[in-house]
Parts: structure tokens; C-alpha cells; sequence
């Protein structure tokens, strides 16, 4: 076999988990041969360069041999050789994503659990229950159904 679909040799190398989800990123022209936007049917060859991306990562590969089978990873991993440009780019996008992360990620999820509010009243020195009213100079007055005696 001499040549492959570009989106069976992406399933092939585990780039994508599955076929269709290949021909999606192709079709949205994430995938690019020889530096051109390609179809899922495009066929590729031993010594293309292949440059797809996968999530925030952007791969370039060269293409060391085709395989219509997906086997294991480090079997996947004889079909393509990553350029040394591509490697020193995904280093320096993750080094700069692990100094700068997201600031939304650093929130924490959803509201805060009943053992987080516990958490948070000890810390106050339960003074919420301790009062009846917002204000804490306003003392309570006499209920005046209730003889006070």
C-alpha cells in the first residue's frame, strides 16, 4: 500500500479517535498537506508533511508510512516522525500555558457544597447564628403577645 485517505491515516496514527471525527477537522480546514488545505479523500504518501491541529496543539508531521489499520500507540507512532520545529512550538505553548493559565480555570466549579459553607461559618465564628436580624446594634424587641416578666 503506497497511499492512504488523509483522514484513515489520521485515525490510523491516533491523531483522531475516530474517522469522522478526522473528516470533521479536515473539512474545517485544521488539516493541512504540504501546506495546502486538503478533502477528507486526499490521498498521502510517505514523505508528505502533514500539519493538523488537535485542540490548542498544532502537530506537523512527516509521514514515514501508510497504515489503514489503527493499532496500538507505539505502533501508531512508527507511521509519522514530528518535525523539530512543531516539538519546540508545542514546548513553548505549553510552558506558556502552564506561567498564564486560563483565569477562568482557576475558578472553582459550581456553588459551594454544604461542607464548604460549614467551612466558611467556622471561620466567621458562627456569628450568623448567633443574631436574629442584619444589624447587630439593633437589639430585638419584645414579642407582644408574650408577657415579659
Amino acid at each position: 500500500m503506497d497511499k492512504l485517505r488523509i483522514d484513515k491515516w489520521l485515525w490510523a496514527a491516533r491523531f483522531y479517535k475516530t474517522r469522522s471525527l478526522a473528516s470533521e477537522e479536515i473539512d474545517k480546514g485544521r488539516v493541512l498537506v504540504n501546506g495546502v488545505a486538503v478533502k477528507p479523500a486526499r490521498e498521502v504518501k510517505a514523505g508528505d508533511l502533514v500539519a493538523c491541529r488537535t485542540g490548542q496543539v498544532t502537530r506537523t508531521v512527516t509521514v514515514l508510512a501508510v497504515s489503514d489499520k489503527r493499532g496500538p500507540a507505539p505502533q501508531a507512532a512508527l507511521l509519522y516522525q514530528e518535525t523539530v520545529q512543531s516539538v519546540q512550538l508545542r514546548q513553548q505553548a505549553a510552558e506558556q500555558r502552564r506561567l498564564a493559565p486560563e483565569p477562568a480555570l482557576a475558578l472553582t466549579q459550581g456553588r459551594p457544597t454544604k461542607r464548604d459553607r460549614r467551612d466558611t461559618e467556622k471561620l466567621r465564628g458562627g456569628q450568623w447564628n448567633e443574631r436574629w436580624s442584619a444589624s447587630v446594634d439593633a437589639p430585638r424587641p419584645p414579642h407582644p403577645t408574650f408577657p415579659t416578666w
